[in-house]
């Protein structure tokens, strides 16, 4: 009994180190894991210096350049309207627009000229008196005569009895002259007041008119679009700047050139804008012009256009897809040996689908636009496509 105490434990281990050689003996060999190596693939574009022109886009509504109000400087009864005299109707410069009843304002130069007559009369008598009494007065009087006895007072006042009468007659004919109202210049009625036998007074708006010859556009520009633009502030006129102005009319897309006149010299306090002012010459044919185009358009009053303004042309300038620059205004370019690398560049413009670099760049570099999702400096890419 106490052998088997003895032999039955060196059983159990000698059972226990053969089980344990057996399972290290038929363990499984494990391999490392060899090493990652896909390399990133990207799209790139080659960098390719081009000249550009950086126009300035802007926008407004046309106006024109004169519009007034027609005011009656008479009273008087409607008597003639120009036969286009409604809303729309178009006039030539000096046509008549409108007629009053003239008969009273006849009747009072007839009673100027009246009053000259006389006064003509009354200055001759005194003249002829005065002349009488300086005869008179050279035959028996003695000493210095008076201005009374050489009758001056009388004459002095007889010459301005007539200076007032022709004063009272030019007045009369002024007033009759404004019985007539002419276009100062060719335009058209934006509105009206005022219809055939109407007795109107002084002061009254009888219409409104505005030219057709030249039309006129505000456009804002930010001051730092400035920089893009050829133009001298103080004198836009030295170095005019075209503009080309696009609405959508009857349903097709029309355009229509003009130029630069002049600048407001204000800064908008509320928007930080200054305005540039274009100009159109002839904007619209009208019943009396034929249009320079079979197909011309006109540039309605009201009509709200784009407007792009000719810039500066600069050479060497890159242009770059928006998702080839970050935030930063950095790019990443791939080098010869197909590295990466990070470079900060200086915009120079901003636009809807690009980026304008003028610095920073060398033609025919490699810049990625896709394809790294966390850059590193150096790491090996592997150029897929090129745009």
């Amino acid at each position: 009994m106490s052998k088997l105490k003895i032999i039955l434990p060196a059983i159990v281990l000698l059972l226990g180190g053969a089980g344990t050689y057996a399972l290290i003996a038929t363990r499984p060999v494990l391999e490392p894991e060899k090493p990652d190596h896909n390399i990133p693939i990207v799209t790139v574009i080659e960098a390719k210096p081009e000249t550009r022109r950086l126009n300035v886009h802007s926008q407004g509504i046309v106006k024109p350049r004169h519009e007034l109000d027609l005011t009656a400087e008479v009273a008087g009864k409607v008597t003639f309207l120009h036969p286009d005299f409604v809303a729309g109707g178009v006039f030539k410069k000096d046509e008549l627009l409108m007629r009053l009843d003239a008969r009273d304002y006849d009747a009072a130069i007839v009673q100027a000229q009246a009053q000259i007559a006389e006064a003509k009369r009354q200055l001759a008598t005194e003249q002829a008196q005065a002349d009488q009494a300086r005869t008179e007065w050279q035959a028996l009087g003695t000493g210095q005569p008076s201005a009374l006895v050489m009758r001056e007072p009388q004459l002095t006042e007889a010459r301005a009895k007539l200076k007032a009468a022709e004063s009272t007659l030019l007045q009369a004919t002024n007033q009759r002259s404004r019985c007539e109202l002419r276009a100062p210049f060719t335009g058209r009625f934006y509105s009206k007041a005022v219809a055939l036998g109407q007795v109107i007074q002084t002061g009254e708006k009888l219409a409104r008119l505005y030219a057709t010859d030249v039309a006129e556009i505000r456009l804002p520009i930010a001051l730092e679009q400035l920089a893009y633009l050829d133009i001298a502030l103080n004198d836009v006129k030295q170095n005019p700047v075209e503009v080309t102005l696009t609405a959508k009319l009857a349903g097709a897309l029309q355009t229509w050139q003009a130029h630069i006149v002049r600048t407001e010299g204000t800064v908008d306090e509320s928007t930080g804008v200054l305005y540039l002012v274009a100009e159109v010459q002839q904007p619209r044919p009208a019943r009396f012009l034929k249009p320079r185009r079979s197909d011309e358009a006109p540039l309605l009053n009201g009509l709200f256009v784009e407007a792009d303004i000719q810039g500066k042309t600069l050479d060497n300038v890159f242009a770059l897809p928006q998702q080839a620059i970050n935030a930063a205004q950095q790019v990443l370019i791939v080098d010869n040996h197909q590295q990466l690398h990070s470079r900060h560049l200086d915009v120079l413009r901003t636009e809807a689908n690009r980026v304008l670099i003028q610095n920073g760049l060398q033609a025919g570099e490699r810049i990625i636009t896709s394809g790294i999702d966390l850059p590193i400096e150096g790491m090996i890419v592997q150029v897929g496509a090129s745009q």
